[in-house]
């Protein structure tokens, strides 16, 4: 009866969390289940295996006794004996092992574990696992992620309805439980994982829930004022534009930028660059107008 690395079996070392011992049993579980390859001798061997090992590691108790024994658990036995220990059927160590072996008999452990658990090991049901996550990209434009709505989408051939939330960021990822893979004997099904992936607009530019917007104005305007007509995610506002606004000057127009996500009702600001276009094409008389000005310096 040859000892058996518990630890080795899940990939896992000594010092693993009982997280790390759940992730690691799943992940070779969902490899390695009989119903994935049902020709598969040596799979079956090390599902079995794996089963065995999950069911020591994953209880701290018999964790704790398998740490304390580890290769010396014959000498473990021969102390227990001759401390007069006895019990019919069971486990050695109580109850503590009763009923969690996943559906598995006695035959189906090895020497190893029958000797140092006892070879009653309950008879609930088989653990189910769960299905396979699914990953999926959604490609959205600016103006569509501003806005909640509905998008059908085509999940392992049948129509999935969601709801897009406004406010969206491109490379946020929202789950939709139980709607990956089936799961395996019973298994809950797996989740569905949608990552958003929002392309550049051509006009605005968004920082988190602000938008950022260039606006030319011409010479005349900025240098005597006016208003000018500038585009929102809802339309268009007029702008008041100072006389003698400089170029590069920045406008903010509180609440005109992105939906704030889940808040409905909020939302950023539109922060606008004024850049101030020079005027082409000048006749004689508005040069002679310019100089006269330059000479006035």
């Amino acid at each position: 009866m040859a000892f058996i690395d518990y630890y080795q079996v899940l990939g896992v070392d000594k010092n693993a969390s009982q997280e790390d011992i759940k992730k690691a049993y799943r992940k070779l579980a969902r490899k390695l289940h009989p119903d994935l390859n049902p020709d598969d001798k040596e799979a079956h061997q090390r599902f079995q295996q794996l089963n065995e090992a999950n069911e020591v590691l994953s209880d701290p108790e018999k964790r704790k006794k398998y740490d304390q024994f580890g290769e010396n658990w014959k000498h473990a036995n021969e102390q227990r004996q001759h401390a007069g220990e006895a019990y019919q059927g069971g486990s050695p160590f109580g109850d503590a092992f009763s009923g969690s072996t996943g559906g598995f008999s006695s035959d189906d452990f090895s020497d190893f574990f029958a000797s140092m658990f006892g070879n009653d090991s309950g008879s609930r049901r088989r653990t189910g696992f769960k299905g396979q996550d699914y990953h999926a990209e959604l490609h959205l434009t600016l103006r569509e992620a501003a806005e909640t709505h509905k998008r059908t989408l085509q999940v392992n051939g049948k129509n999935l309805r969601i709801t897009i939330p406004a406010g969206v960021e491109s490379g946020q990822e929202i789950r939709l439980k139980g709607q990956g893979g089936a799961g395996i004997n019973r298994g809950p099904a797996g989740d569905l994982y949608i990552t958003f992936v929002i392309a550049d607009d051509p006009e605005f530019k968004r920082l988190k829930d602000d938008l950022y917007l260039n606006q030319q104005i011409d010479l005349y305007t900025a240098v005597l004022g006016g208003e000018v007509l500038v585009n929102t995610l809802t339309g268009k506002v007029k702008l008041k534009i100072k006389p003698e606004t400089q170029n590069g000057t920045k406008v903010r127009l509180k609440g005109k930028g992105f939906p704030v996500y889940k808040k409905e009702g909020s939302f950023g600001d539109l922060i606008i660059t004024l850049n101030v276009q020079l005027p082409t094409g000048l006749s004689e008389e508005e040069k002679k107008l310019f100089k006269q000005l330059a000479d006035k310096k």
